[in-house]
């Protein structure tokens, strides 16, 4: 019968491993770990997009209310103004018949007159109430996009990452290493901006 092999080959075999594991494990550990990083910036960044993404449209919605007002103010003025040319077209018989209109003429229209510079000082303001609330809106919208395009640097790192760990390939994961410190930039203009 022939002897067993002196050398042990399974515990070789097995230290083999456990030195390809040591080395492996290394590069793994600090990929989850970078990984695991990204992933809660993009988090981060994601709850900031929708944050300002829903702020801008609560601003775009108050505009739109204000714009209401507003048209409603100069349907309110247009009508005070043709509530006095009634008045003025009411004196005008008594103006052609040679007589005197009745002073309650001359007195209204003055009257709607100044009614309607009051409610254009209203629909006036209202305008810029609803063009300071679209300034912000956009502004949101801006800073938004900022944190959208984070959040897309993030994720595209994050699957370098997983590319990196399946392969075990350092080239890879300093590229993710390197869209996420990309993503990081974009994320703190947004959030400073």
């Amino acid at each position: 019968m022939p002897e067993e092999p002196e050398v042990e080959t399974e515990k070789l075999h097995e230290a083999i491993h456990e030195e390809l594991e040591k080395e492996g494990g290394r590069l793994l550990r600090r990929i989850a770990l970078t990984t695991a990083l990204l992933a809660a910036l993009a988090a981060i960044a994601s709850l900031r997009a929708g944050a300002t993404v829903n702020q801008a449209l609560v601003l775009k919605t108050e505009a739109t209310r204000l714009q209401a007002e507003a048209s409603d103010q100069w349907a309110f003025y247009q009508a005070k103004g043709i509530k006095a040319s009634v008045q003025e077209a009411s004196a005008t018989p008594w103006s052609a018949a040679g007589k005197e209109p009745p002073a309650k003429f001359a007195e209204e229209r003055e009257r709607y007159r100044q009614e309607q510079a009051e409610i254009k000082k209203k629909a006036e303001e209202k305008e810029r109430e609803r063009d300071a609330k679209e300034r912000e809106a956009e502004h949101l919208l801006h800073t938004h996009h900022g944190f959208a395009n984070a959040v897309a640097l993030f994720q595209v790192s994050i699957a370098l990452g997983a590319v990196a760990a399946l392969t075990r390939n350092r080239p890879i994961w300093f590229g993710s290493l390197a869209l996420g410190a990309a993503g990081l930039v974009v994320f703190a203009t947004a959030l400073f901006a």
